[in-house]
């Protein structure tokens, strides 16, 4: 015996006709069938009896489905299926649809991409048994070519308001529970005067979202969020804020709006700002409707919203929860800004269970997503840690060890493929003893192109303020108008490179400078060491290469560059550098890349913060060039540009005066 033929539909079908009899408010009940079935708390028919049921398959040609079989007996059709089909067929109206509603051609882009063999989806329009015989514009159709090992028939379901593709059921019990929860959603939300819609079920089901609150206290964030995905599906309050929590930790973030929580005073600070986040995240939506994902709350609220949007927008969004878990928030936009996320991430782990909740429905810190510095360190699995410690006064294990959340050591993974193929070249220098703020002192001109963050050493050049890589290379294009083939000054981001290291890291080199490259090594290692790595083994255009230099106290010690399958050298390189052991007669260049990497980090014992410098914000500076000028007797070409809105009006004879010529090169 299946479930669909033991499921008890006379009791199921009878508590769904109660519910909705006590939901009518007055005169909700407009016709005599609907008045009547009200009176008799029962939206059914009578049963049909194996006879008709019989009859019906003879005139159809086959056999029913287990489950609609089984409905039949206790009720030969149903009224009010869901909030558009006022009535279900019975044995008498079940008929094949033939596409008499003309929708078949409609769908046919459904089976474009079809696969011999496959079943035709656009085809139940023609094969299909309907079901439906009053509704609002809404069809419902058995599909007797898509069946179960259980003998069950797919249901497919669309309105012609949906402007979305049909809905698949996996059988008419399923469709069955399927509407009695579309009931149950549409009744939720009763409006001033209407009956409160209380019974049974929704006892049952905001039991239900208690326990799952406690369990995602507790760490147990699947069967909460197994939970809170039925309680949602009958729309019960509470339910789509608590699980909207825990889906933006495991950075989902589609149609996630903490309905019914971010409204509310206790839980904004929290729940406003990824609301905000999200919502500036994507530049085409229209600020009107931040207001409609608020819709009920108080004109403070909408202001405060608005206000922290600029913020977000502008970068300055600070998140600065109370208690001592705010002390580590503190601690950790410290690390993160230097590139340590494995450290900050550690830091608001530790301090996790010290973190106090705006209220009973308050799962998790939220506010921290929507920080530029912070909202970085954010991954599937550190949401997964996060949501999986117990936390707001709740005991339970602490999990273990969790995949996946610390960056890989060293410096080998610049050797791996990254999505899209786009890391095919890169430079980085190393700095030993020396903070990240150091940096410009030692690799930029006095003068540097940009300002605006954290200062620099004696007052000299300073930061930017963290940004992506891709926003701090876009800012800095921004109105630029010459370019030079001789100049090559570097976009870096900086930060820690582990113990006693400090990096500046260029994402996106200029072309390999041969001849005229100056290695910035020995400028940068006054008082200290520094590193000096640029690999191009992978890169699209030109010859392989990869160099090396590494200088003390203001003195390159030794250097290597391979380009043009040769090795050029100076100084006394150590036997774990040495460039023979990488490159030999038909050394593959990604190997050799990998294995230089691990050498150059067992060497001196430093890394890279993948994380950071693939999907954080960092501070950035521009570095002088790292070619020399060039010399008597050498080219070079210098392009400038105009932009033809900043040319003047054209004099009366026509002619641009001389200098009112664009520039050109």
């Amino acid at each position: 015996m299946t479930e669909t033929t033991a499921f008890d539909w006379r009791s199921f079908l009878l508590k769904w006709s109660g519910e909705w009899a006590d939901s009518l408010g007055e005169g909700e009940a407009r016709s005599e069938e609907q008045k009547a079935a009200r009176l008799a708390r029962w939206l059914g028919l009578p049963p049909a009896p194996e006879e008709r049921i019989a009859a019906m398959e003879e005139r159809l040609g086959r056999r029913m489905p287990p489950s609609y079989r089984e409905f039949l007996k206790v009720s030969d059709g149903w009224r009010e299926a869901g909030g558009s089909v006022s009535l279900l067929a019975g044995t008498a109206d079940a008929h094949w649809h033939e596409d008499e509603s003309g929708l078949a051609e409609n769908f046919a882009y459904l089976d474009e991409d079809i696969e011999p063999g496959e079943r035709r989806q656009a085809d139940v329009w023609r094969r299909g048994l309907r079901l439906d015989v009053e509704s609002d514009m809404t069809y419902v159709l058995l599909d007797p070519e898509d069946v179960d090992e259980d003998g069950e028939w797919a249901v497919v379901t669309w309105a012609g308001w949906w402007g979305d593709s049909p809905r698949r059921h996996a059988s008419f019990l399923e469709f069955m529970r399927d509407m009695h929860r579309q009931f149950h959603s549409l009744r939720a939300r009763r409006s001033d005067g209407e009956p409160v819609f209380a019974n049974d079920t929704t006892h049952e089901l905001d039991a239900l979202v208690e326990q799952a609150r406690l369990k995602a206290l507790r760490g147990d964030w699947e069967e909460a969020g197994k939970a809170l995905d039925e309680a949602k599906e009958y729309g019960r309050p509470r339910a789509a804020g608590l699980r909207d929590q825990i889906r933006r930790l495991l950075g989902q973030t589609y149609m996630m709006y903490f309905e019914d929580l971010v409204t509310d005073a206790r839980y904004a600070p929290e729940l406003l700002p990824p609301l905000v986040a999200e919502h500036a995240a994507h530049s085409y939506r229209a600020d009107s409707t931040l207001e409609f994902q608020l819709r009920g709350a108080d004109d403070e609220l909408v202001a405060s919203a608005y206000a922290m949007l600029g913020d977000v927008r502008n970068g300055t969004y600070r998140y600065t929860p109370a208690g001592p878990f705010g002390e580590a928030v503190e601690r950790a936009r410290e690390l993160t800004r230097w590139a340590d996320t494995d450290a900050a991430w550690r830091t608001l782990m530790d301090a996790l269970p010290l973190w106090e909740p705006l209220g009973p429905d308050h799962l998790a810190p939220l506010g921290w997503l929507a920080d530029p510095v912070l909202g970085q360190l954010l991954t599937p699995e550190r949401g997964r840690e996060l949501l999986s410690t117990p936390r707001g006064g709740q005991t339970g294990a602490a999990p273990g060890p969790v995949a996946g959340t610390d960056d890989p050591a060293g410096l080998a993974w610049l050797a791996e493929p990254d999505p899209g193929n786009k890391r095919t070249s890169y430079r980085f220098v190393l700095v030993e003893g020396v903070e990240p703020g150091e940096l410009p002192g030692r690799l930029a001109d006095g003068d540097a192109e940009e300002d605006g963050g954290a200062d620099g050493a004696g007052g000299g050049p300073v930061l930017n303020a963290p940004m992506t890589l891709w926003d701090a290379h876009r800012a800095r294009h921004e109105g630029q108008r010459e370019f030079s083939s001789y100049d090559d000054r570097a976009l870096v981001a900086v930060g820690r490179a582990g113990a006693g290291w400090s990096f500046a890291f260029d994402s996106e080199p200029a072309p390999f400078g041969g001849q005229r490259f100056v290695s910035p090594a020995a400028a940068a290692s006054g008082g200290t060491r520094a590193v000096v790595v640029w690999s191009g083994l992978r890169a699209w255009h030109g010859t392989p290469f990869f160099h090396l230099s590494v200088a003390q106290d203001g003195i390159e010690d030794y250097a290597f560059t391979f380009a043009d399958g040769e090795v050029r050298r100076s100084g006394d390189i150590p036997p774990s550098l040495d460039p023979d052991r990488f490159f030999g007669a038909g050394a593959d260049g990604v190997e050799a890349e990998r294995s230089l990497l691990e050498a150059v980090s067992e060497q001196f014992g430093a890394r890279l913060p993948r994380h950071a410098l693939t999907q954080g914000r960092l501070h950035t500076f521009v570095t002088r060039s790292w070619t020399r000028p060039p010399r008597d007797g050498e080219g070079y070409a210098v392009i400038q540009l105009s932009w033809p809105a900043e040319q003047v009006a054209l004099p009366v004879d026509g002619k641009l005066a001389a200098a009112d010529e664009p520039g050109h090169g």
